[in-house]
């Protein structure tokens, strides 16, 4: 009888307790660029983030090895300085004393984080950032789900060009480092091929200006002009080729043409832009991808950054896997991570080291207002048209 009580006692208590974590909120933590000079960009991260977090929360929460906890985020704005993303991220594993992680916004606060998760052994999937100094990082507690590093968008690139007869190009890059590190691996690559690089240049984050650089590269009439951008840059660059008329038949921006309105304000004049991506809603073989389009785009009235948005997802994708089988124990997450095959709106996704091994390296462009993905041709959407 005794035995009975005790063991009736024993489940009592194992639900009471299960129903008190069901109630505590799991609390997830990440900075973010809201002001400064990424700020133009973060938010096709942090939209996803809180569609993740309020799709998880109506369906009971975020299942963790079983049980279901809502979603709390713990965030703070970086102001697009990494110095201060490092700092950011210690307060929220020893101070805010978080459950899990997210990642910052681009490649310089990647960087940032890096060694922090190192340090507290905390794993973090990574998402908007790729960097070859990021896969030289130890292998263990931060990964990266795309196949944009500078080495392969390099030759990838160069066979692209190469394809559609391009014997010319001018080459410009903002001088923060992801930029630079595509310029570093980019040129040579060109001349290895046979392309020859008429202008090489670098401007400043801040430029106001690229007058003299456009001037420069219509007078070397080149068959193709690559800028190695950021957002801003971007912007500055399609008004400005626009007044100085540029006419490449071959036009690639780094970073930028994935977000929304950038074919809002440029309408039919983006027709043929190129950039760098590999995730479109119109590959077919990639379940869900279309249903995350179509999700986003209701809730905000727009559609998502086929770049960082979709990176955002995946990255997410993957922690909610990882966290329904291992739970909150950091070791055992990171073990999943480094060691399963994860299903995601950009297809399968494993790592080996940091780097997501079954994407290949892509190219999206814009045609007729959409932007499909037309290299490589194996899961192209569109062939490339000329501008």
């Amino acid at each position: 009888m005794i035995k009975r009580i005790l063991c009736a006692a024993a489940v009592a208590a194992l639900l009471a307790s299960s129903a008190l974590a069901a109630e505590k909120p799991v609390r997830i933590g990440f900075s973010m660029s809201k002001t400064g000079l990424f700020s133009k960009a973060a938010p096709s991260q942090l939209t996803v983030y809180n569609m993740w977090r309020d799709r998880v929360n109506a369906a009971g929460g975020l299942n963790i090895a079983g049980t279901k906890r809502k979603i709390k985020f713990v965030w703070y704005d970086d102001e697009s300085n990494p110095s201060k993303v490092g700092a950011i991220y210690e307060k929220l594993i020893t101070s805010d004393k978080v459950d899990l992680l997210l990642s910052p916004w681009g490649t310089p606060n990647h960087l940032a984080l890096a060694g922090v998760a190192e340090k507290h052994k905390f794993p973090v999937v990574g998402n908007t950032a790729a960097s070859v100094a990021l896969r030289k990082v130890r292998p263990g507690y931060i990964w990266f789900p795309t196949s944009l590093f500078p080495d392969r968008i390099a030759v990838e690139m160069t066979k692209m060009l190469k394809s559609r007869g391009v014997k010319s190009v001018a080459v410009i890059a903002n001088v923060l480092a992801f930029p630079q590190e595509n310029h570093k691996f980019l040129v040579p690559a060109l001349k290895k091929g046979g392309i020859k690089v008429a202008v090489s240049a670098k401007y400043p984050p801040n430029i106001s200006d690229m007058t003299p650089l456009l001037v420069k590269i219509k007078a070397a009439k080149v068959d193709g002009v690559i800028v190695l951008s950021f957002p801003a840059d971007t912007f500055l660059y399609m008004k400005q080729a626009k007044e100085i008329g540029i006419k490449a038949p071959v036009q690639f921006l780094l970073v930028g043409p994935t977000i929304p309105v950038f074919r809002q304000a440029f309408g039919a004049y983006a027709d043929g832009i190129l950039t760098m991506g590999h995730w479109s809603p119109y590959q077919k073989k990639w379940s869900g991808a279309l249903a995350f389009f179509n999700a986003y785009k209701k809730r905000y009235k727009m559609e998502p950054d086929f770049l960082d948005s979709a990176l955002t997802q995946v990255s997410l994708e993957i922690l909610e896997q990882a966290v329904a089988k291992a739970g909150l124990n950091k070791e055992k997450l990171r073990k999943r991570i480094a060691t399963s095959t994860f299903q995601t709106i950009n297809g399968p996704v494993r790592f080996e080291g940091v780097q997501n091994v079954l994407l290949p390296t892509g190219f999206l462009q814009i045609q007729k207002g959409q932007l499909h993905i037309v290299w490589p041709k194996s899961m192209a959407t569109r062939d490339i048209i000329k501008r």
